[in-house]
């Protein structure tokens, strides 16, 4: 049975020049960067010399880089450290709907520690309309945090628009560019912004590292109390094996993120045009342009989408519904629903991300397996069956 994967908005699978720059750090050279010995020294320089790597590969200077140990933690400091950095100016913060859970959740935190939340809706393809966040700002606004891109739908949002925005109000803006860093490229210069958070496993990376750029100058708070690394911003013993190999992976995307945008964007618009071509009552979701490269998601009608990920899964096809962080909760993405679809049609979502091992075959693979696999489901689902005798109960 041929095996396909096609969840890299999970995870990316760990290139071998990353894994080979990570071994000697998980052997001979374990030296803890803070020591002011030999092994000590052979850590800190390597430590940053991937700092200066993941700062290239941004835009960004060196100083501006803080190790953390995933996307997830440079969300929670970002959104967290800034807003609690500026208490004394204002609590009021903004982020967009459609936002990760660990943006969402950090804002939710804030609002139980005193600050008035607002957020921003989407349109159906799940974009942030700037002028929103401008009518939204407010005198005690501190922070706006909206994401550069959805892994769910793909939808790359006008970033650059708001920070001009947040910068006339003088307001801190965060960015979550886990999905987009080493997929396509980014230049925080370019883009304008305060904050942007990243992680390695998204872009051929280990998991269990990411990293936080704060703009020179920038306030944060820090939210972990110990020793003084990352220049008292982040305690904490470093990683030094994954550090090394985020390093690695960030040199080598900003080498290679030209052909990866080509790559992915063929054998994303060939999956969106042939899959509806071929299934009945699907739907794609996301921007129809202007999203990422090697992001294809839909809804298909009448069927519930675990369902389809457990077949899928039979025929060797790995692939998600919503995100990874929330597959499991057997509940509609809450991106969907802000993007104005209704819970039954949502509850069919199927989202297949690609990488750079991908090639023609698999999408032919895909083509073959899943209209099969819905037939089957839908000659199961009463819905569908209400729909084939009266033509209504679609979306």
């Amino acid at each position: 049975m041929r095996k396909v994967y096609l969840d890299h908005a999970a995870t990316t699978p760990l290139l071998p020049e990353v894994r080979e720059a990570m071994l000697p750090y998980l052997d001979e050279l374990f030296g803890n960067p803070s020591c002011l010995h030999d092994w000590g020294d052979s850590a800190r320089e390597a430590m940053e010399a991937a700092r200066e790597q993941v700062a290239q590969l941004i835009g960004a200077s060196t100083d501006e880089i803080i190790f953390t140990g995933s996307g997830t933690e440079s969300n929670n400091f970002a959104v967290k450290g800034l807003a609690l950095a500026q208490q004394n100016k204002g609590k009021h913060i903004i982020v967009s709907a459609i936002e990760h859970f660990s943006v969402l959740h950090s804002a939710k935190t804030l609002e139980k520690w005193g600050f008035e939340l607002t957020e921003i809706p989407v349109d159906q393809y799940g974009t942030v309309d700037p002028d929103e966040v401008r009518k939204r700002i407010r005198k005690d606004t501190v922070l706006v945090s909206i994401m550069h891109a959805n892994g769910e739908v793909g939808t790359i949002e006008p970033i650059a628009e708001i920070a001009r925005i947040t910068r006339e109000h003088n307001i801190h803006f965060h960015t979550d560019a886990i999905a987009s860093v080493g997929t396509i490229s980014v230049d925080v210069k370019e883009l304008g912004i305060d904050a942007l958070s990243l992680a390695g496993n998204q872009f051929y990376g280990p998991k269990g590292v990411g990293a936080l750029y704060i703009r020179k100058g920038v306030r944060i708070m820090p939210l972990l109390d110990g020793g003084v690394q990352e220049g008292g911003r982040r305690a904490g013993t470093e990683n030094i094996p994954a550090i090394v190999g985020l390093g690695k992976a960030a040199d080598l995307a900003k080498k290679d993120v030209a052909s990866r945008v080509k790559h992915l964007g063929h054998l994303r618009d060939r999956l969106l045009t042939e899959l509806p071509a071929q299934i009945d009552h699907i739907v794609v979701t996301g921007h129809p342009k202007n999203r990422l490269p090697g992001n294809a998601s839909f809804c298909v009608e009448f069927i519930e989408g675990e369902a389809m990920l457990m077949l899928l899964n039979s025929q060797g096809v790995a692939v998600t519904s919503g995100s990874a962080c929330t597959s499991r909760a057997l509940k509609a993405s809450h991106v969907l629903i802000a993007m104005g679809l209704s819970h039954e049609l949502a509850q069919g979502s199927v989202l297949f991300t690609f990488g750079i091992d991908n090639a023609e075959g698999d999408i032919d693979y895909v083509l073959e397996v899943m209209p099969p696999i819905v037939e089957r489901l839908r000659q199961m689902s009463p819905l569908y069956a209400k729909f084939t005798k009266t033509g209504k109960g679609g979306r």
